[in-house]
């Protein structure tokens, strides 16, 4: 894990080298992405299918490649029932806070009587992914499906690879939970490719979201037009300000709990002293040691953590604006008065007791957020973005005599004869009212 002291003289530099994620956007995986996409989009099914044996182990068809009612009512039979209440709880939590994100039509009257406004209509269906390589994450269901069940899109499918054909029963519950309609058992390049072109099997969804490995970036990217998608997910990170005042072991807890996502992900302490910064990194690596993943958390650690030693606060932020990190916790005394200099990060853990954690399963935002600095122009997923604010437009006779005018000249400006035409025809003929 890398430490470097800022100062004036490098923190520019620093900052630059921490902002240039690891993309794996290479020609060699993109041309397979495509081939892919090509396979699904032309041979529907067969090629589904068939790329589905290949990948997961598993012959599926028509009749098999969507869970049954049945296969539904055994996995989530296997759920303890400790998760599915947790399950729930996190569901109805998550419910009350999309519902506050959810826009309004709207309707007012400009200078001139027009009336103008927008109004405020659900997707008709909605795919969302759900990862089911190194790790099945029912949290992820709930996160991306109730989003849209809130905006009230008409229909939720959900697709997720099952290696050799196995479901994953906590992620089953947690879809039935959060009012998924129909899931396909199906992953990778090809589901997204279903998803937007639509097979026999597989319908044809307005939107995709939800995060997945390099493979599935790739395809989002490549059918974006065609279908909308959420975002260009990638590996997790965490940025944390410390200024000392918090346990160096619950700041290394929250550095760890990123760091076990995967071997890409991106651990980072900006402290405000060196010594404190030295104990956190001896916390993290004895803590990391003794988890379940352990493996793929020293990689992280090791390969993509970085602990920056600061001037003060202040500089801090400066550097975790400029990286725009998918999560940001604020370990410091009064982590309230950061934020109105916080401008870049996809979401805010504001004190010690935050940690990140709760906002993977119980705040009730969706942990679906830009990462690789997208959060510099992005935001997390919302019950927003299942919804769509057509504009409207009514005008009056007194808007039209105020306005038609400017709509010629700028009309002829561009070349467009028709259009100043159009305004032109319903012009009133001289001395009629």
């Amino acid at each position: 894990m890398k430490t470097v002291r800022i100062t004036s003289a490098n923190i520019e530099k620093e900052t630059a080298l921490i902002k240039e994620r690891t993309s794996d956007f290479d020609p060699e995986k993109v041309a397979a992405v495509a081939k892919i996409i090509s396979a699904v989009r032309e041979g529907g099914d067969k090629q589904l299918f068939s790329l589905t044996k290949k990948f997961d182990g598993w012959r599926a068809s028509a009749r098999t490649v969507e869970v049954s009612p049945l296969e539904e009512q055994r996995a989530i039979a296997q759920v303890p029932r400790p998760v599915i209440t947790a399950l729930k709880k996190a569901c109805r939590r998550i419910v009350d806070y999309q519902k506050t994100k959810l826009p309004s039509a709207r309707e007012f009257k400009d200078s001139h009587g027009n009336r103008l406004g927008w109004l405020a209509r659900p997707l008709d269906r909605a795919g969302i992914y759900i990862p089911g390589g190194k790790a099945a994450y029912p949290s992820t269901v709930l996160m991306t499906a109730i989003p849209a069940k809130v905006a009230g899109v008409g229909e939720i499918v959900m697709t997720t690879p099952c290696p050799g054909g196995e479901l994953n029963p906590a992620a089953v519950a947690a879809a039935k939970i959060a009012g998924v309609n129909r899931i396909f058992k199906v992953g990778g390049a090809q589901a997204i490719a279903a998803l937007a072109f639509g097979t026999k099997s597989v319908p044809r969804a307005d939107k995709i979201a939800g995060p997945g490995n390099i493979y599935v970036t790739i395809a989002k990217k490549l059918v974006y037009g065609e279908v909308d998608i959420d975002m260009m997910a990638g590996p997790s990170e965490v940025f944390v300000i410390a200024d000392g005042s918090c346990p160096a072991r619950w700041v290394a807890a929250d550095l760890l709990a990123q760091a076990e996502h995967d071997e890409m992900a991106t651990p980072t302490l900006a402290a405000t002293s060196a010594p404190y910064a030295e104990l956190v990194k001896s916390e993290l690596l004895s803590m990391a040691g003794a988890i379940e993943r352990k493996k793929i958390a020293l990689a992280s650690i090791k390969n993509r953590g970085r602990i920056f030693i600061t001037g003060g606060i202040i500089q801090a932020v400066q550097i975790a604006n400029a990286v725009a990190p998918e999560h940001l916790e604020l370990c410091v005394k009064s982590p309230r008065k950061l934020l109105p200099h916080i401008r870049h990060a996809g979401a805010v853990f504001v004190g010690a007791r935050s940690t990140e954690a709760f906002g993977d399963y119980v705040c009730g935002s969706s942990h679906v957020l830009p990462t690789g600095g997208a959060a510099r122009f992005s935001s997390p997923l919302s019950a927003a973005d299942f919804m769509r604010t057509p504009s409207t437009a009514e005008i009056t006779v007194k808007g039209f005599e105020s306005l038609a005018d400017t709509v010629d000249i700028l009309a002829r400006c561009e070349g467009l004869t028709a259009h100043a035409l159009s305004v032109a025809v319903r012009r009133r003929p001289q001395g009629r009212h």
